[in-house]
């Protein structure tokens, strides 16, 4: 089963204990397996300071920040010198041993080849200089829908996805590592390459498709923007997302960074630029989220589905079936309304344990959970251990069958 999308990211590994090695997916990280060029791109990203070695044989490397004489690690050029490996293995453990929070961020991107996508929201400084238990909270909820509005739009390009995709984005997060930056200001989201480069690589266009969109409606007063902007992959979930991280703050940043092991994706810039977005970009998010909304259109389907629950006013007459989905739309559930025959229909086959076929129209309206306009609702024939598993379902839930033939809520 999935997570759902408002449980916490998965916090990325804490340090080993002293004398061990860093963690790998299968156990210690191999220094053998360990590409010191990679390593030396870390290093530089997460602020430690190149302080002198042997040209073309070795680096000297320290973290930032106060301390940063503690820890030194001597990173070789390259795999061509034969002490490379012994190098590295000593790299690694003084790493792992390191107190500073980049020091474990190395880690992670040595570990786990991963995009890196960071925010940042800057709020009214607190007496203590740390953010608030609410203000972090505000920006991991944010953090997660804009990687979830990401996701949803490598499945389809639509001004709003709804139910639809929701299950398949989710699951494609699964493996994201997530660490916060001191003070509870800033949070760093470590996508891997296999499966998240196809998320972070959408998520970079869609953001720059959204601060163009922003400035071209507060500079001439017209949405236009926002239409082509959602082939780039802009939403109402991605304009919502940006809207919960502003809202509060003084302003906010996204940035991304790609793993130095995968290099860079076609059509991207190397080293992209934060993303910027203030408060007085609230009102051109808020517009174009509610135009996202309402111009969606309803999308013809035909449904293969399991009843799941019925519901009508009296004992004849038409009513409600709630589906469990089959095939036919990427949605988990609808809910159907059916004349009284097909609602007969859906009864009988519920009770023989077997899905139905109908055809109609998703509705956008909440989220692309109704289906309207059905026809042809017809039993579907399965094999003999889908049938038993369905039965068996049907009699471990047989309390609710009661509402198919009596009054509803």
């Amino acid at each position: 089963m999935h997570r759902p999308i408002d449980e916490p990211m998965r916090p990325h590994p804490t340090t080993t204990p002293p004398g061990t090695t860093p963690p790998g997916p299968g156990g210690p990280l191999d220094p053998a397996q360990v590409d010191p060029r990679v390593l030396g791109a870390l290093l530089d990203r997460h602020g430690w300071r190149r302080r002198g070695g042997a040209p073309g044989r070795y680096s000297r490397w320290t973290p930032p920040g106060p301390g940063a004489g503690v820890t030194s690690l001597l990173v070789p050029e390259s795999r061509a010198f034969p002490d490379c490996e012994d190098l590295l293995g000593e790299a690694l453990t003084a790493l792992s041993r390191c107190a500073a929070p980049s020091a474990r961020e190395v880690l992670v991107g040595l570990t786990v080849p991963s995009d890196e996508v960071r925010w940042w929201r800057d709020v009214p400084q607190s007496p203590s200089g740390a953010a608030s238990w609410t203000v972090q909270e505000q920006l991991r909820s944010a953090a997660r829908q804009v990687l979830l509005a990401g996701a949803l739009a490598v499945r389809g390009r639509a001004g709003y996805h709804g139910s639809r995709h929701r299950r398949q984005a989710q699951a494609s997060l699964d493996g994201v590592l997530v660490g916060t930056a001191q003070g509870g200001r800033g949070l760093t989201a470590f996508v891997p390459v296999d499966p998240g480069r196809a998320v972070t690589t959408r998520l970079y266009h869609a953001l720059y498709a959204a601060r163009e969109a922003v400035d071209y409606q507060r500079a001439t007063g017209r949405p236009d923007a926002f239409d082509s902007a959602v082939e780039a992959g802009v939403s109402r979930e991605l304009t919502e997302a940006l809207i919960s991280l502003v809202r509060g703050a003084e302003g906010a940043r996204i940035a991304l960074a790609w793993a130095p092991a995968a290099g860079v994706p076609e059509g991207c810039a190397a080293r992209p630029e934060p993303v910027e977005f203030s408060p007085g970009d609230l009102p051109a998010l808020r517009e174009a989220g509610a135009r996202y909304l309402q111009d969606e259109p309803s999308v013809p389907v035909r449904i293969t589905g399991t009843v799941v629950r019925m519901r009508r006013s009296g004992p004849r007459g038409p009513g409600t079936v709630r589906l469990r989905v089959l095939a036919g739309a990427e949605v988990p559930h609808v809910r159907v309304a059916l004349d009284e025959d097909a609602y007969r229909t859906a009864g009988h086959a519920h009770l023989v344990g077997l899905p139905i076929r109908v055809a109609g129209r998703l509705e956008s309206r909440g989220g692309f959970r109704r289906l309207t306009d059905a026809s042809g609702v017809v039993p579907v024939q399965v094999d003999e251990a889908e049938r038993d598993r369905l039965m068996k379902a049907l009699h471990e839930n047989l309390g609710f069958f009661g509402e198919a033939c009596g009054p509803g809520d």
